[in-house]
């Protein structure tokens, strides 16, 4: 007798459960939304996505929220636009009580910029990218080269998040240069001297005899005794000896300057133009002068 009394009670609980649920999500579905309240959720000192940004955003879109049934907003539909914008790497939308529609937001997260010719991007983990913008600078790798769809940038992914994620390489590893598919060069971030990776495959490996190398070899022959490692080949790593070329000194010599112009060749006025002029027809009247003076002499002794 117990037995079924507690059962029906607990039926009747439970009824009443589905009902309050049932009244409840029709209550809600009735409601209309009143605000849109938005989130950034990791938003710092260096945010480059704006609440205010977000909504306009939505405007862009053409999503209308404030004044729709919450019935009718589509959660779902607006999570997976807001997310295809390039600064957003996560969106999560909720609905909440008092009319009031929540967007949660997550700005992208860079872990490598890429410079290509005048074009420079970053992007994330998941190679979503990003185009850079002056307002904001992530400290983060940097890979130059030219990328394109057969070769783009996230065949770099793996190796620099393996890079990023080893406390020596995290704080080694500044800059990657892409010559060509089979040399990406490495470029430390002190040291003067680069590494040359060959491809992006087999980098574990890669990364570990550059390591035993630097353990090794570097310490005894000196940090500036190579200015190209290369470990590109199986079981092997090649060293390049730096040429150094002294620079020339260069001392300074009166006879190399150019000399100075003589009072001709700095006369460029009118009145010297004209000092040229007058000059050659006032040795001519001299000249004629010169002559008439000799030819009345002649006539007198001629004439004694």
């Amino acid at each position: 007798m117990k037995s079924l009394v507690r059962n029906i009670i607990l039926l009747v609980l439970t009824a009443c459960l589905a009902a309050g649920i049932a009244w409840s999500r029709h209550k809600a579905g009735g409601e209309v939304c009143t605000s849109v309240d938005v989130q950034i959720v990791n938003a710092d000192s260096t945010s480059f996505v704006t609440p205010g940004g977000v909504l306009a955003e939505l405007n862009k879109l053409g999503i209308v929220i404030v004044g729709k049934r919450m019935a009718d907003i589509n959660s779902s539909e607006i999570e997976e636009k807001l997310a295809r914008s390039s600064y957003l790497e996560d969106v999560d939308c909720v609905k909440m009580q008092d009319g009031k529609f929540m967007i949660r937001a997550t700005q992208l997260i860079p872990v490598l910029r890429v410079f290509d010719g005048d074009e420079s991007y970053y992007i994330n983990k998941q190679g979503k990218r990003m185009t850079a913008i002056a307002s904001y600078h992530a400290d983060v790798p940097v890979a130059q080269g030219h990328f394109t769809r057969e070769y783009p940038a996230t065949r770099l992914l793996p190796m620099v998040l393996y890079a990023e994620q080893d406390s020596l390489l995290h704080s080694l590893v500044s800059m990657y240069s892409m010559r060509d598919t089979n040399n990406i060069l490495m470029v430390p971030d002190i040291y003067g001297h680069v590494v040359n990776m060959g491809n992006a495959q087999d980098y574990e490996n890669k990364f570990a005899k550059l390591k035993q190398f630097y353990s090794e070899v570097l310490p005894h022959k000196g940090w500036d005794t190579y200015d190209t490692i290369s470990v590109k080949w199986h079981h092997q790593v090649v060293a390049t000896r730096r040429v150094k070329a002294v620079a020339k000194v260069m001392e300074y010599d009166p006879e190399d300057d150019e000399p100075m112009p003589d009072e001709a060749t700095m006369t460029v006025g009118d009145e010297g133009q004209k000092a040229k002029k007058d000059s050659k027809p006032e040795a001519q009247r001299q000249d004629s002068n010169q002559e008439t003076k000799q030819d009345d002499n002649n006539q007198r002794r001629n004439n004694n």
